[in-house]
């Protein structure tokens, strides 16, 4: 793993998407984070928020310019090198994603399993970080048996657990009240004072004013606004 001190951990430069012969969906999109920065990710319906998710995720290549993480340039890696930078990123989707033969613990644990870590390894830390995110009572239980906020905060463990350097949430308290969004929203926070690059996209725009954090604002036609 490439050392990301002394550069930015994301850097964009003019970079533009389309979907094979489709018009442009990001066009000349530029702009850079720092390591340990917490970043919102904004903009209309259809602007291209989720194909910039899935650009810094590294599911997607970029159609134009450059763009470089952990200070390798994307643009021309190969996919092996790709799948072992992908395991310092981890995502939250909107939709959750849990697996619904598995008990919340299972869930949280499963990055860990695929990396090949034994249950004895992870057993303590697996718990640990239920009992931060509020689920320490609710470890055994199946994801139908879970609330949305519950299975909100069950994604977030399982998108933290292998320590990942940077973050990404696709609208991670779209399907919340608004008292558990701001609840979500601290927990983000604190995941990022312990050094996690945060990028949370999201449209409520009361979340943009009670945390002061800068934005990445996606127009209608796919341009970048940094602020």
């Amino acid at each position: 793993m490439t050392d990301s001190k002394g550069h930015e951990v994301i850097e964009f430069e003019n970079v533009g998407l389309r979907y094979g012969d489709g018009p442009e969906i990001l066009k000349d999109v530029s702009f850079s984070i720092e390591p340990g920065s917490f970043h919102f990710l904004t903009g209309p319906s259809g602007s291209g928020k989720t194909s910039l998710l899935r650009l810094l995720l590294l599911s997607l290549k970029p159609s134009s310019g450059t763009m470089s993480m952990f200070g390798e340039d994307i643009t021309n890696l190969k996919r092996e090198r790709l799948l072992e930078l992908r395991r310092h990123i981890g995502i939250v989707f909107q939709e959750f994603r849990l697996l619904e033969h598995l008990s919340t613990f299972e869930n949280v644990a499963l990055p860990l399993r695929v990396l090949g870590q034994s249950e004895e390894n992870y057993k303590d830390n697996v718990t640990e970080l239920l009992d931060w995110v509020g689920l320490g009572d609710r470890m055994h239980a199946k994801p139908a048996l879970l609330s949305g906020g519950e299975k909100q905060r069950a994604a977030i463990a399982r998108a933290v657990i292998a320590r990942p350097e940077i973050l990404l949430a696709d609208e991670p308290t779209g399907n919340v009240d608004p008292a558990l969004s701001e609840r979500l929203l601290h927990l983000f926070a604190e995941l990022n004072r312990m050094g996690t690059t945060i990028i949370v996209a999201t449209h409520e725009l009361n979340m943009l004013k009670k945390f002061d954090y800068p934005c990445l604002q996606l127009t209608e036609n796919g341009e970048l606004n940094y602020g």
